[in-house]
């Protein structure tokens, strides 16, 4: 535990070349003195020291690199596998750099062992529509630029229930979940964080504004999309053959569970309008055994359904 914390806070001063005991202490739910005695050990073999003073910190020498040695093949060979996938998603230069850096310091390969990336890698994300993908990633970077530069835009968006806004924002972060790309983003009209998926809006303009970066916590990301556990209902479904790995696709291995003969899932979902279509699509072969309000809103879209066909 010790050691890895060690290795944390080395990793943290080297990213930032500069950190405060305090920020260190509360982000590893230690005492200061715990931080200092751990940059004693540390500067026994790498140059970080304590610069004293107002401005101070923990500090590691500018030219301080980490030796070559640092990571095993396989290591280097995951790192720049990442690295390749997500810059042919989202292609900015320093993704690139970072590749070339970490292809140039890694261990020469042997004679059979294949060249990582290109045709023979084995990590690709593809997160785009089933459109124009070359809009999407035009929208996608320029997000993506002005996170980078902490620059505010402002959007067309129209929500998942269809109503349409437009808003300024300050986006802090892309987060691709389920092949979907959102933007975190503090919304000046709400003023709030607000979480929005990249496919719904529909254009961006630059208002030359700039922003300071608000701190959060990843805690603080709402990763299960619904605002709180009011808007979320406990699912149980029963899942036939047929519709079994489209339903692990969505709701993860984990949670799909042979009972008998029978698969069933039991799982906690936002409880909103796209919930009984998402299941509607699966067609026999997802059954929803409870809630009976869910099962009243299939019914009741099915009703509908079937009339535009009469």
């Amino acid at each position: 535990m010790k050691f890895s914390t060690l290795l944390d806070v080395l990793m943290d001063v080297l990213q930032k070349r500069k950190v405060t005991a305090s920020e260190l202490a509360e982000k590893y739910e230690t005492s200061t003195r715990t931080i200092y005695r751990y940059v004693d050990e540390l500067s026994f073999s790498v140059p970080i020291y304590v610069k004293r003073g107002r401005g101070g910190g923990i500090c590691i020498s500018d030219n301080y690199r980490l030796p070559v040695g640092f990571m095993n093949q396989t290591e280097y060979t995951a790192a720049i596998e990442a690295l390749d996938a997500t810059y042919a998603q989202l292609p900015e230069e320093r993704f690139l750099s970072a590749k070339k850096k970490l292809t140039a310091s890694r261990k020469p390969l042997s004679a059979d062992t294949a060249f990582v990336g290109g045709e023979s890698s084995t990590l690709l994300i593809d997160g785009g529509t089933w459109g124009d993908t070359q809009k999407f990633a035009d929208k996608m970077r320029y997000i993506s630029d002005c996170i980078h530069r902490a620059q505010t835009v402002e959007i067309e968006y129209r929500d998942r229930a269809g109503v349409a806004s437009r808003r300024k924002i300050q986006p802090h972060l892309l987060i691709l979940k389920q092949n979907v790309w959102y933007v975190y983003a503090y919304c000046l009209k709400q003023k709030d964080f607000r979480l929005f998926r990249l496919g719904r809006i529909y254009a961006t303009f630059a208002t030359g504004e700039t922003f300071t970066r608000k701190a959060f916590k990843k805690e603080d990301l709402p990763l299960h999309f619904w605002v709180d556990e009011s808007e979320a209902i406990d699912v149980r479904l029963q899942v036939d053959e047929t519709a079994l790995l489209d339903v692990q696709d969505w709701l993860g291995v984990e949670n799909v569970k042979q009972s008998g003969e029978k698969w069933t899932a039991n799982v906690r979902l936002p409880n909103d309008g796209a919930l009984p279509k998402k299941i509607i699509g699966f067609g026999a072969g997802v059954t929803v055994l409870s809630p009976q309000s869910l099962k009243d809103k299939i019914k009741a879209e099915l009703t509908k359904t079937a009339a535009l066909y009469e």
